[in-house]
């Protein structure tokens, strides 16, 4: 598979290991979708190549997308069970984000605007969908799970004018 991040470490975490994916899915009391584990064991979170994510909505970022800045792993300053401050519990309560799910991704505005694991719809247990939250903390539906986000993720190239 090829390495879908740049080679750039900013948001990467420790080494993933088993125990370090079990403790965060009860820290966070949900089951992690499969796919986004298997992209942390590639690289436990990192900036990826294309960041961008086409929509048929306006943002605050854009008219018809957003950008993300980085991808969150497990562990770490960065992690999404980060007891450090940067955690998803911290950033929803920080950011006043909806209590749906799990912080997953930052953006470029830096709390402003997230992507989230959301389930709202499937509960603790099952396969989340993605919602991006905007300024108006109003959860918008991107995508049905994270292999989907992942694969609709387009180069920003693509939406300069």
């Amino acid at each position: 598979m090829i390495d879908p991040f740049e080679d750039d470490d900013y948001y990467t975490g420790p080494q993933l290991e088993d125990s370090m994916i079990i403790r965060a899915e009860a820290d966070l009391g949900v089951r992690l979708p499969r796919s986004y584990v298997a992209l942390i064991s590639l690289r436990n979170g990192g900036t990826p190549q294309r960041r961008c994510f086409p929509t048929a909505f306006p943002t605050s970022w854009a008219e018809d997308h957003f950008e993300i800045s980085g991808i969150r792993g497990i562990g770490g300053d960065w992690g999404i069970d980060s007891s450090a401050g940067m955690g998803s519990y911290q950033m929803i309560k920080e950011w006043e984000y909806p209590n749906i799910g799990v912080v997953i991704c930052d953006t470029p505005t830096a709390g402003q605007d997230t992507v989230m694991l959301d389930y709202t719809d499937c509960g603790p247990a099952g396969e989340p969908a993605v919602t991006y939250v905007d300024e108006d903390r109003i959860p918008r539906r991107v995508a049905d799970s994270f292999e989907a986000f992942i694969s609709q993720l387009v180069s920003c190239d693509e939406f300069e004018e």
